[in-house]
């Protein structure tokens, strides 16, 4: 079974793990509160930072394909191609906890600082002339 797991200021971790599930149990669980978030220990000593300003899924009916570039023109068509340079693959279970993940630390975000807005046609000042 997944575990959302806290690892300090706004930090979330999403893991996949199987796990049997006991119907009993599960019916006595119901009305019991929700249990405590499990601390996860995450060794990130040997992860490489990286950027990205473009992203592009696709996927296939088992598992979503994540893809990561840098687009070195933000604003209009590009006239080189975007190059790919990070992959992610993960199947659908990890992508629904991964969205959910995102969503609140964009709402946590959003609350902090105000609303986001993606359209850049939105966010672009044009100077009078």
């Amino acid at each position: 079974m997944a575990k959302e797991k806290t690892e300090g200021e706004g930090a979330v971790a999403v893991e996949d793990q199987p796990a049997a599930v006991d119907q009993g149990a599960a019916a006595g669980q119901a009305g019991q509160q929700r249990q405590q978030p499990v601390q996860l220990q995450v060794d990130d000593s040997d992860a490489m930072a990286l950027y990205a300003n473009f992203c592009r899924v696709t996927g296939s009916p088992e598992e979503l394909i994540i893809d990561f570039g840098l687009n070195p023109q933000p604003i209009g068509v590009p006239k080189d191609p975007i190059q790919v340079k990070q992959r992610i693959i993960v199947n659908f279970y990890t992508a629904k906890r991964l969205l959910a993940a995102l969503q609140m630390s964009v709402h946590r975000h959003e609350q902090v600082f105000g609303v986001l807005e993606t359209d850049i046609q939105k966010r672009l000042r044009v100077q009078q002339q």
